[in-house]
């Protein structure tokens, strides 16, 4: 009898059997394998053998997934990508005025933690060689000239101590732990922060900050950034920033100071000492979005700015910025230049946002462009 008939029918024999001897204690196997030959038998053992061999593979698979599991990331570490890509032209002087450009950035974060409440943290970032003459200095949207070479833009750690948040690091700056009070999405470089850069200096460096929030909506922070080659020395240039910063429901208030020094290539070392002061105040429909900053300059005459803009949250399936400004900070004799700027952010999906805007900065001679910006996330 075939070996697979008889282990059918060897169970359904003992299942008849079963209820005509309950007494019996003990089944004879030597009987039931009576009903297969050596033969089957043998094959039964080659199966065993080479089952045996099956399972040991693997199991040495599975120890070679372990060890490819143990050398990825850990548990804690994140990524994140982003990338822009805008084209567009702007209208003014020079050999290529007009002409129709492309550039793109893209950056690269890693973050990590070793006790759930530190964090590790560094930026990667990486552009084209062609942004600034795109939208550079002229129009002031940077696009992280880097000539195609990934640079390092911020490698930081930080921690809480005794209630406020510690950060140590380099090529960050000594702002980088402000809460700021800017509603306002800017399109253009000098519209950021509201229009009060000088106050939060963005000179990069090796950086020590601290923050400090408040249970009543109060924040404090400050920061101090050094030349690498010489750290908190004359050789250097370092920059001190703090700030206070107050956040409501619908509103908020920020207050910075800074002093910053800065040596030209060949240049003489000077320094500035700047106040800034920017607020938000959200209605229904919108919100405004303001800015006023003062720089005294240590050679020259106190300069001032100013920025004034509207963001309207829900306009079709986007949302919808305008502003304006000054260019920069300008003393009392000195003729002033503004910046308008308008812009549409649309959210295609979760990861791609279109942005279309349009502006236009004075000068001896005025410049207007157009770019078309898109985000991706990932």
């Amino acid at each position: 009898m075939k070996l697979f008939k008889s282990l059918l029918i060897a169970p359904a024999t003992l299942g008849l059997l079963a209820p005509l001897s309950a007494t019996a204690n003990e089944l004879n196997l030597n009987d039931v394998s009576g009903y297969s030959s050596s033969e089957e038998i043998e094959n039964i053992s080659e199966f065993n053998t080479e089952l045996a061999v099956t399972n040991s593979r693997v199991d040495g698979l599975e120890v070679r997934m372990n060890e490819f599991e143990a050398g990825s990331f850990s548990e804690t570490t994140t990524a994140s990508f982003g990338v822009d890509m805008a084209i567009g032209a702007v209208d003014g002087p020079g050999t290529s005025a007009e002409a129709v450009k492309f550039a793109y950035s893209a950056g690269i974060g890693l973050e990590t933690s070793f006790t759930g409440e530190d964090s590790l943290s560094m930026t990667i970032d990486i552009g084209n060689a062609v942004a600034a003459d795109l939208v550079g200095g002229t129009a002031g949207l940077n696009y992280n000239g880097t000539a195609d070479k990934l640079v390092l833009d911020g490698l930081t750690y930080s921690f809480p101590l005794g209630g406020a948040t510690i950060m140590v690091g380099d090529n960050t700056d000594a702002s980088a732990t402000f809460t700021g009070a800017c509603a306002y999405t800017a399109f253009t470089d000098f519209m950021g922060n509201c229009g009060t850069g000088y106050s939060a200096p963005g000179a990069k460096g090796v950086t020590a900050a601290m923050s400090y929030a408040f249970d009543n909506g109060v924040s404090f922070a400050a920061g101090v950034s050094s030349t690498e080659t010489a750290v908190l020395t004359k050789e250097g240039d370092d920059a001190y920033a703090a700030e206070l910063a107050y956040t409501a429901d619908n509103y908020g208030l920020a207050v910075a100071y800074a002093m910053s020094e800065t040596t030209p290539s060949g240049g003489t070392q000077a320094e500035y000492t700047a106040w800034g002061l920017n607020g938000y105040y959200a209605f229904d429909a919108f919100t405004v979005s303001a800015g006023v900053e003062s720089k005294d300059p240590e050679t020259t005459a106190t300069e001032e700015g100013y920025f004034l803009g509207l963001s309207f949250p829900e306009v079709g399936p986007g949302s919808f910025d305008i502003g304006m400004g000054t260019s920069d900070t300008y003393a009392d004799s000195a003729t002033e230049y503004y910046t308008y700027e308008a812009s549409y952010t649309y959210p295609v999906n979760d990861g791609l946002t279109i942005t279309p805007g349009v502006f236009i900065k004075e000068g001896t001679t005025d410049n207007t462009g157009f770019v078309v910006k898109s985000s991706f996330s990932f």
